[in-house]
Order: structure tokens, then C-alpha cells, then sequence
């Protein structure tokens, strides 16, 4: 069974038209499934098909003049989106010519024009960026917001909790996703009070919801492998995330020179070659490639700027995978099993009336 096709700005990323073309290839060589809406220059998007057949029979080009770049300002973004391969991807989505986009362009572009033009879900007060990390259990964890909402209530939150753990029931397979608040201790009393109102209301919504919350996590902790997604806000989560890129950086690093320090070391390195390739495969960032705008009337998944051929791919593959298994109408039927009213503290309900 084929799925809805799959627009693919092809101008985005730091090496553009052919990263993106490459890893859409690969995609489909792996599931021939796949087709795709491919969105930018006509001509160059031609010249990087012409080693790729496969890929070419399954799609159907957009030309485009122009693109959005990096250096781009949100709001410069949505005033000339329409003629960008970024915009005419999301409006596809809109349309109904493709069932999700993806973009490794602008993230603060790609998030303002697909909120603008999709809109976020009935239920939804702010769409929120989720990516999967790596752990030392048997499956990623989920974590959200990543950067879309620096500042955020204690209903964002629940709201975030609800669509990570709809995503955690695709991505691991785990029928009640173990979920978490981000805070500076797991003790009921730490953290603030908009945490700790969050922590309460997710208690009681987790009655009606297939999720197990039990309060909070550390930092520290989420690599473990014991929780399946992390909600917190976008100031704290990218400052996190980037700690973790940084972190799996060094540590390459620091093996790479120790073992090039010395002969002994060399030697140490080939017998110990199996390990450090598997530590290698589970640091690469490409490996882990695809974050997902959740929220909005449709999927829109953000690769990273710097990914390879395989990194698209990975990034292809998450967004196949969420509109397989229908995310956004999964996202619907959890918020309306929790219901409006039991999103709000008391005190909350009442300022609100």
C-alpha cells in the first residue's frame, strides 16, 4: 500500500538540492512506498535525479524560484513564503497534494509559515518541536519543546505531554509511554510553580490517557533509558539538547585524539574497533535525524541543516512512519478524552471564565 506523498523542499539544508535528493533516493530504495512532491529549482532538481531512476519514476517536481535562507528572520520568511520552496511544500500539505513536508531549512522559518498556513489543531494552543534522542535502553526518548515556545503555561505543557506521548505510541511501540516534566529535581517541591501546577493537572488527565506520569526527571537522567518523553519548554529544551549534541561531541573527540595520542593507542583502537564503531552509529546525530512540529493540521517533520544522505533518509522514514500511523488523529482523540476543562488548575479554570 502506498502512502500520501511526501513534499521535499529540496533547497533546504546546508548542501541543498543534493543532500536532499540523495536521501530521498535512499528512502526509497529502502521502501518503495514512497512518493514524493520535490519543491525548488526544476532544472537542478533534474541534474540530481538523473543518477537516481528509482526516485525520479516516484515523483512529481514543483519549480520554485525562491528560497528562504538561513539568515532569514521569521517574519522576512512569511512575507515572501509563497514564491519559496519551503512555502509551496507546506501548502501542499494544505492542498492535500502531499500528506507531510519535510525541510532542513530555517527551523524559526519553517516553524512560523507552517503554523501560519496549517494552522494549529482544535485543542492545541502552540504547536511544539519533538525529537527523538538517544538512550542506553531499547528505544529513543522523545523530547519536546526543542525551541518552538520559549516561554510556556502549565496547560502548554499538558498540551506537550499529550502529543509526545500520541508520538512515543508511534516511535517505541509502548502502548502506556512513560513521561516526564524536565525539572532541577525530582522531589514534588522542586521547580516552579507553573511546573508543579503541570505536574498536577497531567496526575489527573493520566486517568484518562494510556500514559504513566510520575512527576519529574533530571537532566542527567534522561539518557538512562526509564522514560519515553521529556516535556518542557523551548528555552530549556534546545538549551538541553545542545548540551547533549555537545556532549556527544566531545566524547568523539576525546576518543578520537586518545587513541591517535600514542602506538599503544593505536593498537588499542583496533582491537577495540567493533565497540567504538557502535558508540560511533549511536552518537551520530544523522541516526536520530527528523524532529516533528506537533500540533498543527498536518505533519511537517525539520531536518537537520547539516545532515547527510542517510540523515534525510532517517527523517523520511520518521515522517512515512507518523503519517502511517496517523498521529495528528491520534494527537484529536487523546485531547478529547482528557477533555477542555480538565487542561486547567482550578484557579486556572476561573481566571479563564
Amino acid at each position: 500500500m502506498s502512502l500520501p506523498r511526501i513534499a521535499i523542499d529540496a533547497m533546504g539544508g546546508d548542501e541543498g538540492v543534493r543532500v536532499m535528493i540523495e536521501g530521498a533516493a535512499l528512502a526509497r530504495r529502502r521502501h518503495d512506498r514512497f512518493k514524493f512532491l520535490l519543491v525548488g529549482d526544476e532544472e537542478r532538481i533534474k541534474a540530481a535525479l538523473q543518477d537516481h531512476p528509482n526516485l525520479r519514476a516516484s515523483s512529481e517536481i514543483i519549480h520554485t524560484d525562491g528560497v528562504i535562507s538561513g539568515e532569514d528572520k521569521p517574519s522576512q520568511a512569511l512575507r515572501r513564503s509563497k514564491g519559496t520552496s519551503m512555502g509551496r511544500a507546506i501548502e501542499a500539505v494544505k492542498a492535500g497534494d502531499a500528506g507531510a513536508a519535510v525541510s532542513g531549512g530555517n527551523t524559526g522559518a519553517l516553524m512560523a509559515i507552517a503554523k501560519l498556513t496549517l494552522r494549529t489543531m482544535p485543542g492545541i494552543d502552540r504547536p511544539a518541536l519533538a525529537a527523538l534522542l538517544p538512550t542506553l535502553g531499547d528505544n529513543d526518548l522523545i523530547m519536546l519543546d526543542l525551541g518552538a515556545n520559549t516561554e510556556c503555561d502549565s496547560r502548554n505543557l499538558v498540551q506537550f505531554a499529550i502529543m509526545g506521548a500520541a508520538y512515543a505510541r508511534v516511535a517505541t511501540g509502548r502502548s502506556q509511554p512513560r513521561v516526564r516534566l524536565l525539572n532541577i529535581g525530582t522531589e514534588e517541591i522542586k521547580g516552579t510553580e507553573l511546573l508543579r501546577d503541570a505536574s498536577a493537572i497531567l496526575r489527573e488527565a493520566a486517568k484518562d490517557l494510556a500514559i504513566s506520569f510520575d512527576g519529574f526527571t533530571e537532566a542527567d537522567k534522561m539518557a538512562r533509558g526509564d522514560v519515553d518523553v521529556v516535556v518542557t519548554d523551548g528555552f530549556s529544551g534546545n538549551i538541553a539538547l545542545k548540551a547533549v549534541e555537545g556532549t556527544a561531541r566531545f566524547v568523539a573527540d576525546l576518543l578520537r585524539r586518545s587513541f591517535a595520542s600514542s602506538l599503544r593507542s593505536k593498537i588499542g583502537f583496533l582491537i577495540s574497533r567493533p565497540a567504538t564503531e557502535l558508540l560511533k552509529h549511536h552518537l551520530d546525530p544523522n541516526n536520530h535525524n527528523g524532529a516533528v512540529f506537533l500540533g498543527l493540521n498536518g505533519i511537517v517533520v525539520k531536518s537537520h541543516g547539516g545532515a547527510n544522505a542517510a540523515g534525510v533518509a532517517n527523517a523520511v522514514a520518521v515522517t512515512a512512519r507518523l503519517l502511517e500511523e496517523r498521529v495528528t488523529e491520534r494527537i484529536s482523540a487523546d485531547l478529547a478524552r482528557v477533555g477542555e476543562s480538565s487542561l486547567w488548575m482550578p484557579g486556572q479554570q476561573e481566571e479563564r471564565a
